[in-house]
């Protein structure tokens, strides 16, 4: 990279994924698609649990929150990204660049507390089913909510601060579609070796605890199925599960790919094609994991869907 003559950048450029102007105009297209599914199925999930009472629970709370960070999520990457398709420049301020790491730094690390929070909530209601409305109670789940969200933005603000203290003296230029910290340190003219420490251990606290909780409890939940005598109750069981189980598999396997991994193994090019699966593909597909796995969610949706018709074929 050329020398940059400024240790605090007035812009960033974002070098993205491909410099062919034909593929960029593909992956506009591609991408755009993506984020209306995404839009469309979040929010028609939220609104669903919403309109219907009987899904006023622990359960579809915490799946409603999931669908409201997923949105964000979302948001917060795509629409740059869309922008940066379309732009000659792809520049991208100092202090948007800061607020994008920071409110995604957020995302990542509340996702992480929520998928452990979810998976206590199966736990629960598996292992403890007479017990499951006592301890789970509606104070309960917004307070492990609240948690979540205290310690994803903790956790952010540490990653930030941590990484926009660095001089950036190399360039200017973010090998990547979005400022995300990896690319950011390769920026620093200095030692970064304790910004990586720094994310390592409070990064992976995020992760390590939350799959901590995620894997024990589902040792346990594994454990009460198997003691079930009737195939049927087996199967009920441990179909309350499937959708998080595979929410919880995609999300991980990226998240430990892109950050539980020494600094010297990062390869770009693989980073960006595993930041798109998580900053869009995940978004996009855990709406459509938990509707089309959950029959109380796709029949409340019919039966919202239902009312509409009515209502608007009277005019």
């Amino acid at each position: 990279m050329d020398v940059w003559n400024s240790t605090t950048p007035s812009y960033f450029v974002l070098l993205g994924l491909t410099d062919d102007p034909t593929l960029q105009i593909f992956l506009f297209v591609l991408f755009l698609i993506f984020y209306v599914i995404t839009l469309l199925a979040n929010i028609g999930i939220m609104v669903t649990i919403s309109a219907d009472s009987h899904l006023h629970t622990p359960m579809y709370f915490f799946i409603n929150n999931l669908s409201f960070l997923d949105l964000c999520y979302s948001t917060i990457i795509t629409p740059k990204t869309l922008a940066t398709f379309l732009s000659v420049t792809k520049r991208i301020t100092f202090v948007e660049c800061l607020m994008q790491m920071y409110l995604f730094g957020a995302s990542v690390s509340l996702e992480c507390f929520l998928l452990g929070i979810m998976a206590y909530d199966r736990y629960v209601a598996i292992c403890n089913p007479l017990l499951y409305m006592t301890i789970i109670n509606k104070r309960f789940s917004r307070q492990l909510v609240a948690f979540a969200y205290l310690g994803g933005y903790l956790n952010a603000t540490i990653h930030t601060s941590c990484t926009f203290q660095l001089p950036f003296c190399k360039s200017n230029k973010i090998d990547h579609f979005y400022c995300d910290v990896p690319p950011l340190l390769k920026l620093s003219c200095i030692d970064t070796t304790i910004n990586e420490l720094v994310m390592f251990i409070f990064g992976g606290f995020a992760e390590i605890s939350s799959l901590t909780i995620i894997i024990v409890s589902y040792s346990n939940i594994i454990s009460a199925i198997l003691k079930i005598h009737s195939q049927r109750g087996k199967k009920k069981a441990f179909s309350t599960c499937i959708s998080h189980l595979v929410t919880v598999s995609l999300f991980y396997s990226t998240i430990v790919f892109m950050y539980l991994r020494p600094s010297a193994s990062y390869a770009m090019s693989q980073d960006r094609v595993a930041s798109v699966f998580y900053t869009v593909i995940i978004p996009m597909l855990n709406p459509l994991i938990y509707s089309l796995r959950n029959k109380e969610v796709t029949r409340a949706f019919m039966k919202m869907m239902e009312k509409l018709k009515k209502k608007y074929l009277r005019f």
